[in-house]
């Protein structure tokens, strides 16, 4: 079934600002998108006609219809004739869990391409991490935050450090391609497991910006321990996937 979104409440998320110098159909769009993205527009979510939102927000009905045709053209919106336009589901990626692997293999095996965007990098010396690792205060760590994609839509907010101690390389490392690639060759580390945990959370400020919510939205917060055949610390990472694309499936045997 259906929801029936007030017209009246989501004209006023969507009522362009005067003042801003992007054109109304850019302001438009880029709040519907949010919207949906979000899921504050569910899956089945019927969006107004062209001709009632264009009235309530005082613009052109080809301004809306662009917005809609946009939408319709990345599959976020569907067309029904009499039904109307109803927001559609965003398809969800669905890796399987047990094997440890990295990002960009993870999403090779869907069939999506990967990409990074590198945030931050530094290397630095923290008493808590080094604690974590089983280190003296004094060692160092390679930082790095990254926003990691699939077929160019940001999949996940990934911050991660590795100890250079053990793996001096990747001090050096331009960051290209998967890290755990890396530690095999050249570093010469083999990986043997890792302890991973999965909560719900709902994204921060900074953290919906870089998925391009409008406010904060439902995310699975991720955070790994990956080890090498010696039993040695090697990474320790946390990743905010955005829940409204991603789901992890479980095979339980019996």
């Amino acid at each position: 079934m259906t929801e029936v979104i007030p017209v009246e409440a989501l004209a006023e998320r969507l009522r362009p600002n005067p003042g801003n110098s992007q054109p109304y159909y850019q302001q438009i769009l880029q709040q519907l998108t949010g919207l949906i993205d979000s899921g504050e527009l569910a899956e089945g979510a019927n969006l107004p006609p062209e001709r009632v939102l264009a009235d309530l927000l005082a613009v052109s009905r080809t301004t809306v219809k662009r917005c809609y045709d946009s939408l319709r053209e990345s599959h976020k919106l569907a067309s029904y004739g009499r039904g109307g336009t109803v927001v559609r589901g965003t398809p969800r990626v669905s890796p399987e869990m047990g094997r440890l692997k990295g990002f960009s293999e993870e999403m090779r095996e869907l069939g999506m391409t990967p990409s990074t965007r590198l945030l931050e990098r530094m290397v630095i010396q923290d008493r808590t991490l080094a604690s974590m690792f089983g280190r003296p205060s004094s060692a160092r760590f390679l930082k790095m935050v990254r926003l990691r994609l699939g077929d160019e839509q940001p999949m996940s907010y990934e911050t991660a450090w590795y100890d250079l101690g053990l793996a001096p390389d990747l001090e050096n490392w331009d960051t290209n391609g998967s890290a755990y690639a890396f530690l095999r060759d050249p570093c010469g580390i083999v990986l043997a497991d890792a302890d991973q945990s999965i909560e719900a959370v709902l994204s921060s400020e900074l953290e919906s910006e870089v998925f391009g919510f409008s406010a904060p939205a439902p995310c699975l917060l991720l955070k790994r321990r990956t080890y090498s055949s010696h039993r040695k610390l090697v990474e320790y990472v946390e990743g905010l996937f955005r829940g409204d694309a991603y789901a992890y499936r479980l095979k339980l045997r019996a």
